[in-house]
């Protein structure tokens, strides 16, 4: 049975510093979270990038525990002044997801291009929801 789930929160109730969070109930659905960015292309890219992460991780036998541990671990390097705040943990190819995520990010670039979606300014839109949680 497949059973999705998918909801655009405000970026402040993300678990952690994230645009895009998943996560399975005890039932099986699949839980989606994508933060509020007010242009529906932009969150549906982001949910998309999270959907094709998710299964490819299911796929290859990757955790979302161990994914969640990874991304903690690289906002607490964040956090220390280890990394760059605009970083992404799931480019480190330490990251056990490094490539589903890879792959999920190109096929986000090419829809992108067919909703006629700036690369470019989609991150920088992305990366102002970072900024304005870390100024709160």
């Amino acid at each position: 049975m497949l059973k999705i789930r998918i909801e655009t929160i405000p970026h402040d109730r993300q678990r952690y510093p994230t645009v895009g969070d998943y996560w399975d109930d005890p039932d099986g659905t699949l839980q989606v979270r994508i933060s509020e960015v007010g242009d529906r292309r932009l969150e549906l890219l982001v949910a998309l990038h999270e959907l094709i992460e998710c299964e490819l991780c299911r796929q290859r036998g990757i955790a979302e525990p161990d994914i969640m541990a990874f991304d903690l671990a690289f906002e607490t390097e964040i956090e220390q002044g280890q990394r760059d705040d605009d970083e992404e943990p799931g480019d480190d190819p330490r990251a056990p997801y490094h490539r589903e995520h890879v792959y999920a990010t190109n096929v986000e670039r090419m829809l992108a291009y067919e909703m006629g979606v700036n690369w470019d300014e989609y991150g920088e839109r992305l990366d102002e929801l970072y900024e304005a949680r870390a100024e709160a």
